[in-house]
């Protein structure tokens, strides 16, 4: 494929909105892209105008099967007056390409897509399958991963590559996530009657406070560092003169798998359960959803044939990192099947959802590379 139209279906992508929804319109053109070169394809509805989409090549009766996986939807612009173009133009200058989703992860996106069709093109001899899997929804709650697992289409995967913005340096580990709401019911009554009611935001105070220190003795992860906790939302009350009957808030943790999914979850009903004792306190915790930590060994064929093929590529040695998000492989690895999983792609780690996102797109052409290399060394 030439080089200007590999650039041009990055552009396509990235003019396609599909911040928090929308991915179906993705996955179509995707779709169409495939089948203009010979590649079957299936679409995997999620919702309405929300779909995931699967692709495979090479051969069918192997039992290697190595996967390419990325999200179609992105973060919201913000103020697109705010940015030194339209997030959805995908302007180019001076060799970055800028627009919403250029890093996160639609630069990946399009460099998994082109090398399933340069290989499909180039008619390479592959002795084991290559999976695309775009999904929907990574970046508010990751439903279509959580979809596709539960539909068993990780349960003979060799190895699986997310297309996240590293950089081009290699991910092996990262964080969960954790994400969940505290509701507070208290008793309604006017201000300046307030022993007639139960304060509703008082009582929320108390767990934000307890919150605080819940969490000191979790050990720290030689890969990962500390477990990190934050309660990020706070809402309560209605009326200036009333005492509140509710209020909720809502957190956010990122485990470690010294202090994994269960632990932190166990101890946040701890927490609930202590205060819930107090005289007049009634809170209630509800886990919204549940990324656990991934770490694949730094000395896996994946990790070190993958850092051969991209230190030759870029010229240099890149590094081997790690990150405190959580991405898609939280899910992917629920399945009851084991394989290892790196995150490897085009774009800087801190442009994603950023103002005025970008991708170099030298950067993009030694990622797609790297991932035609790497399925060519495991699976030719």
């Amino acid at each position: 494929m030439e080089d200007s139209e590999q650039i041009q279906i990055l552009q396509h992508l990235i003019s396609i909105n599909s911040v928090n929804d929308h991915e179906a319109d993705v996955a179509a053109y995707i779709q169409q892209l495939f089948a203009d070169h010979g590649i079957t394809s299936q679409i995997i509805p999620y919702a309405d105008d929300r779909a995931n989409i699967i692709a495979k090549i090479g051969d069918a009766t192997s039992d290697q099967v190595f996967a390419l996986a990325g999200h179609l939807d992105t973060v919201a612009t913000g103020d697109v007056a705010d940015w030194k173009f339209d997030p959805f133009s995908a302007h180019i200058v001076d060799n970055q390409l800028y627009g919403r989703g250029a890093a996160d992860m639609k630069s990946g996106l399009a460099a998994m897509v082109i090398t399933l069709i340069n290989l499909a093109d180039q008619q390479t001899p592959l002795t084991g399958r290559l999976r695309f899997i775009g999904t929907v929804g990574e970046e508010n709650g990751a439903m279509g991963s959580r979809m596709l697992t539960e539909k068993g289409v990780a349960d003979d995967l060799t190895a699986m590559v997310i297309g996240e913005p590293t950089g081009g340096n290699l991910v092996y580990a990262h964080n969960g996530s954790l994400n969940y709401h505290v509701y507070s019911r208290g008793v309604g009554a006017h201000s300046s009657m307030p022993e007639k009611g139960i304060n509703a935001i008082t009582n929320l105070i108390k767990y934000v406070t307890a919150e605080a220190t819940a969490f000191d003795d979790a050990p720290v992860s030689p890969e990962l560092g500390p477990l990190v906790h934050s309660v990020t939302v706070f809402n309560g009350g209605e009326q200036v003169n009333s005492i509140p009957a509710k209020a909720e808030l809502q957190g956010n943790i990122r485990p470690i798998p010294e202090f994994d999914n269960t632990a932190v979850i166990h101890r946040l009903h701890e927490t609930v359960d202590r205060l819930n004792q107090e005289p007049g306190v009634d809170l209630a915790l509800h886990v919204d959803y549940s990324f656990k930590p991934i770490i694949s060994a730094k000395d896996s064929p994946l990790v070190q044939t993958t850092k051969a093929i991209a230190d030759q590529e870029f010229g240099h040695a890149i590094d081997l990192q790690v990150i405190h998000g959580a991405t898609d492989a939280s899910e992917f690895t629920k399945s009851s099947h084991d394989f290892p999983v790196i995150v490897y792609g085009a774009g800087k780690w801190d442009a994603a959802h950023a103002l005025n996102e970008s991708v170099d797109l030298d950067e993009f052409r030694h990622v797609q590379h790297v991932y035609q290399q790497l399925v060519e060394k495991f699976l030719s």
